[in-house]
């Protein structure tokens, strides 16, 4: 299943994502069958991953920017919503961390983890039908990179805030990542 997912959800942003990188910042596509849903968009941000924005921060510009995301693909099968937007704040990496390590706590323990890139959402196919609330609980797939992780949730429903100091070395770069699956049964 997690593999057909992979495959349907590669192959559908395969076909759309370049038609949106030469649209406008609002650019989206929305595709409703009988089979299921499907939305791709550049329509992400802070509130759609459930987490306020950092005070004074504001998105990431230039070649980057194509980096927000907005997915979402719901069959009778299965379903996955995937946001990720990418943000820059001129404060510190610490003061941006200590900020989401408060706001995390709502969605239950929240973990550090340390990468070299961002990308440290895990997603397995461990039983999906079950109730998520009983989700597995997140862990850190690596511990050694400049990149801090904040996780909160499940592996089948999960906030991540990825913090690491900005390219010039002043300031701070961070991505808001939701991502949140389910088999045949549940809500997203």
């Amino acid at each position: 299943m997690a593999r057909f997912l992979a495959l349907t959800l590669a192959f559908c942003a395969a076909l759309t994502l370049p038609t949106l990188a030469q649209n406008s910042d609002n650019a989206h596509i929305d595709i409703s069958t009988d089979s299921g849903d499907l939305h791709v968009g550049k329509d992400a941000d802070a509130s759609k991953a459930g987490l306020p924005l950092y005070p004074g921060a504001r998105l990431k510009s230039g070649d980057d920017k194509n980096d927000q995301a907005n997915l979402s693909l719901l069959t009778d099968a299965f379903g996955m919503k995937l946001i990720v937007a990418h943000y820059v704040s001129d404060d510190a990496p610490a003061k941006v961390l200590d900020f989401y390590r408060g706001k995390l706590r709502r969605y239950g323990k929240v973990i550090e983890c340390h990468s070299q890139r961002h990308g440290g959402v895990d997603v397995h196919d461990d039983d999906k039908d079950s109730d998520s609330s009983k989700g597995k609980e997140l862990k850190c797939e690596q511990d050694s990179g400049p990149v801090v992780e904040l996780k909160a949730g499940t592996e089948d429903n999960q906030h991540v805030v990825a913090v690491e100091s900005a390219e010039n070395g002043k300031g701070t770069s961070f991505a808001l990542v939701y991502v949140h699956t389910r088999g045949k049964k549940g809500e997203i």
